[in-house]
C-alpha cells in the first residue's frame, strides 16, 4: 500500500460529498450516450454520462493522495464486500478501496454508478469521517 497519507484537509474535501452521494434513490447517471452506428457502420458502445457532482467526486478521489499504486484489484474488491472490514479500515486501506472504485470505470462503463448504488462509496466516506474526527 501507498505510504503517503492524505492530509486532514484532503480527507474533508472528499467527505464533503457524503450527503450528496448517500441520498436514497439517487440517480448518478444523467443519461447513457452512444449505442448507435456511425455513417461508416462502426458502433459506438453505450457509456454513462454522470451527474456533475459524481464526476467531481471521482476527480477528487482520483488524485494522487488517494491512489494506491500497488493495489491488487481482487484484494480491493474483497475488502469492499466486507462491511465490518470497511468499518475498521485504516486510511491506507480506504485508499486501496477508493483506487478500485475510481479505476474500475476504465474497464467497465458504469462501474462508478455501481459502486455508488451499492453504498460502498458512502461506507468509505463514513469511515473517513470517523477517521478524520479521531485525528482532531
Amino acid at each position: 500500500m501507498a505510504k503517503d497519507l492524505p492530509t486532514p484537509e484532503q480527507i474533508d474535501e472528499l467527505v464533503r460529498f457524503l450527503p450528496l452521494l448517500d441520498a436514497p434513490a439517487r440517480e448518478f447517471v444523467v443519461e447513457w450516450g452512444g449505442g448507435q452506428k456511425t455513417a461508416d457502420g462502426a458502433i459506438i458502445m453505450p457509456y454513462p454520462i454522470y451527474a456533475d457532482d459524481v464526476a467531481e467526486f471521482y476527480g477528487v478521489a482520483g488524485q494522487p493522495c488517494w491512489s494506491d499504486y500497488e493495489y491488487e484489484p481482487r484484494a480491493a474488491w474483497r475488502m469492499l464486500q466486507d462491511d465490518e472490514f470497511i468499518q475498521r479500515a485504516t486510511v491506507d486501506e480506504v485508499k486501496t478501496m477508493l483506487t478500485y472504485c475510481v479505476r474500475g470505470e476504465r474497464f467497465c462503463d458504469g462501474h462508478w454508478a455501481t459502486m455508488l448504488e451499492s453504498g460502498r462509496v458512502a461506507a468509505l466516506l463514513r469511515r473517513l469521517k470517523v477517521l478524520s474526527e479521531a485525528m482532531t
